[in-house]
């Protein structure tokens, strides 16, 4: 059996430009100001990045921007997602096809793109402040009682493991 979720976009004359998710049994959302982007394949570690950051009034460059940004994150968390990136561009009421192309692994955008993105989450982790071991110790202490604990201490602060 065959399962797939595609993305479809197009504009009817007279009518706005209209983007669908269409899934495998048939049925659809279409973007809204309430769900302005969709994804597909692996979401789980690109979209926070679009969560956070995207803003409706951002420039069409800026928008590009983010979607390779999203794109190079799960890229670089999902073995099984890897380049090229295929693009097309549509602009309202011009009935035809706009500029396409695709990223390939050795692309300069997407390498300058990438690299600064990592440079960047590096510089902004080592400007955030540091969770003292003891606080972190008694937040602990104070969950141990609940079954929503989120890890443990050991008496040395050797080890720190995460129960997800």
């Amino acid at each position: 059996s065959f399962h797939a979720s595609v993305i479809l976009g197009g504009q009817v004359k007279n009518d706005i430009p209209r983007i669908f998710l269409i899934y495998p049994e048939g049925n659809f959302i279409e973007v809204t100001d309430e769900n302005p982007f969709f994804q597909v394949g692996e979401i789980k570690y690109g979209k926070p990045i679009l969560l956070r950051a995207f803003d409706p009034k951002m420039d069409f460059s800026d928008g590009l921007k983010l979607m390779l940004l999203s794109f190079d994150s799960t890229i670089k968390a999902n073995i099984s997602v890897g380049l090229p990136i295929d693009f097309q561009i549509y602009e309202a009421d011009s009935f035809h096809t706009g500029p396409n192309g695709r990223f390939h692994k050795d692309d300069p955008y997407l390498l300058e793109i990438s690299n600064g993105w990592g440079r960047a989450l590096n510089v902004t982790f080592d400007t955030m402040p540091n969770l003292s071991l003891i606080l972190v110790k008694d937040k602990i202490k104070e969950n141990l009682n609940s079954a929503k604990y989120l890890g443990y201490f050991s008496e040395k602060y050797q080890n720190f493991f995460i129960n997800l």
